[in-house]
Formats: C-alpha cells, structure tokens, sequence
C-alpha cells in the first residue's frame, strides 16, 4: 500500500469520525437556536396558562413559539424548553431577591408536530398553508438523520476498503461523504432560512434577542470536515489506482 494513499485514508477515517460525532452530538442536544430573554420572577394566571400551553399535545406554532420568547427558550431537532421559576405561586408573586431558583422544562416533537404544515399567520388554520416553510421544517429535521446515515454507511464502506486494499470502496465511501456533507448543508441553510421566516411573522418582543446555539454550530462544522474526509477518500483511491498503474506498467516492462 502506497504511504500517501495510507495517509490520506487514516486522515480521512480521523476527520469522518469527528463529524460523525459532532452529527449525532448537533442531533442530541436541544440547542440549536436560543431566546434570552428578561427573567419572569412573577407567577400569574397568564404565566400559567403559558406553561400549560408549552406543554399541551395540541399546541400549535404561535402558542409555543410565544413561550420560547418569554422564557428564555431553546430548540433543538426534536424537543422545545423553556426556563422557568422552580418554586411557583400562582396568586401570590414571591418576593423579588437578586436571584431564585429556575428549572428547564422540555417537550419534544411529537411526530405529527416534525411533518405539521406551516401557516400563513402561524397558529391560524384559516390563513392558508405556507409551503415554503413547510418544506424548510421537515428538511432540518430529515436531513441531518440522513447525513448521519450517510456517514455510517460510508464508515462500513470504509472499513471494507481497508481490509481488502480496493480502490472501489474507498471512492464509495468518498462520494457518500460527499452526499453526506451536501445534506448537512442543506440542513443547516434551511434551518437558518426556516428561523428568518419564522421571526418574519412573529416579531420578538421588546427586549428578546436570538442567537444560534452551540448544537447548530457543530452541525456547521459536521460539514467542511465531511467534505474535506470526502475529498481525502477519492484522493486516496486516485493516489492508490495511479501507483497500481505503474507498478503493473513496470512489471510488464
């Protein structure tokens, strides 16, 4: 086995097992956009019925949404959190102090909720459907699932490449990485479109601000290392058919 070809590919097997990690740490985690917002300390009727709603099967898109920006949300692929005082009292606000205690509480997606339609007013059934945004919401959750798959498939691949020396798994495991990447990107772009929509028709309350957050960013990154891995891979078998086409020219001659 020629040494660049053995170098590329352990280069390449480091940088797929990175991103294969960062994938499935993005997918996981529930932080892929984050709210801030100003501390709710007091225990109304109104606070109530908001966290009940959060947690209800049948909320729609409004109704959460209205929650993550007042309770210093976050979102990930499959679940939705908000922040909140851990010690409630619902008709008697406590005494404000310098700081109390708050816990997080998470609902995830139902099935229904990862395949919903969009609408034109979000939470409005009557406004028409938004197809653009529709589509933008089952993509961020489709593919980063079928980017991972990608890249597991194409670790098979590749282990098959190193234990039999063939030049036609190692471009598999290439061009897999390659869709791989290319899935992840999509996923990230639609993500970030879908949440520019989304902000579009429900403004932020005064005071509320938004930033992405450290899940999304490793799912940023998944994809130039699934690139870069990708690119290894087909150099490598390059590298390794070129060096076979010499060596089998020397020999005849």
């Amino acid at each position: 086995m020629d040494n660049r070809f053995a170098t590329a590919f352990v280069i390449a097997c480091v940088l797929s097992l990175i991103s294969t990690i960062y994938m499935a740490a993005s997918i996981g985690t529930d932080f892929w956009y984050e709210y801030r917002s100003p501390v709710q300390e007091n225990s109304s009727d109104l606070n109530k019925s908001i966290w009940e709603d959060f947690i209800s099967d049948e909320t729609d898109e409004k109704t959460y949404n209205d929650a993550l920006f007042r309770y210093n949300g976050n979102v990930g692929l499959w679940r939705r959190c908000i922040t909140i005082p851990k010690n409630t009292h619902w008709y008697a606000p406590p005494e404000r102090t310098e700081s109390f205690d708050v816990v997080t509480k998470c609902m995830s997606f139902t099935l229904t909720e990862q395949f919903m339609l969009k609408y034109v007013d979000p939470g409005n059934h009557n406004s028409g459907i938004d197809l653009l945004r529709t589509y933008l919401w089952r993509c961020q959750f489709l593919l980063p699932f079928v980017s991972l798959g990608l890249m597991c498939f194409g670790a098979l691949i590749g282990l098959c490449a190193c234990i039999c020396r063939s030049l036609y798994p190692t471009i598999a495991t290439g061009i897999l990485h390659l869709l791989a990447g290319l899935c992840t990107l999509g996923s990230v772009s639609c993500y970030v479109a879908g949440i520019e929509l989304l902000h579009q028709k429900l403004q932020l309350p005064e005071k509320v601000t938004g930033e992405f957050g450290w899940s999304f960013c490793l799912a940023c990154v998944s994809a130039p290392l699934q690139f870069m891995a990708s690119a290894l891979f087909i150099w490598a078998a390059h590298t390794n058919r070129k060096e076979y086409t010499l060596m089998k020219a020397y020999r005849v001659a």
